[in-house]
């Protein structure tokens, strides 16, 4: 038999913490072009060229993107396949933006 008892406020903390999703953002640099960046984030995410400009200029003009969420495990190989393609990327949980 379990027994039912309520969880303290630091458990139920790390318990919301679990579900929350891993992003991978995307960092400017001064290397690739723009249109570069628009293209990758097509091939790689499969966006239309809309939505992969809209993220581009986001990372031009901001700094940073996040292009895409999930779990750590898809975030990792986000990462991965964009450091493939010579862009800055990392990942980190949603709420830690």
């Amino acid at each position: 038999m379990v027994a039912i008892g309520t969880l303290t406020e630091s458990e139920s903390e790390v318990n919301l913490r679990a579900d929350r999703p891993w992003v991978c953002v995307v960092w400017d640099d001064p290397v690739n072009l723009m249109t570069y960046v628009t293209h990758v984030f097509m091939v790689i995410f499969g966006y239309s060229k809309e939505k992969a400009t809209e993220l581009m200029l986001k990372v031009h003009n901001e700094g940073r993107a996040t292009v895409s969420s999930g779990t750590r495990e898809e975030m990792e190989r986000d990462v991965q396949r964009l450091h493939e393609y010579g862009l800055w990327a990392t990942l980190q949980r949603d709420d830690e933006f």
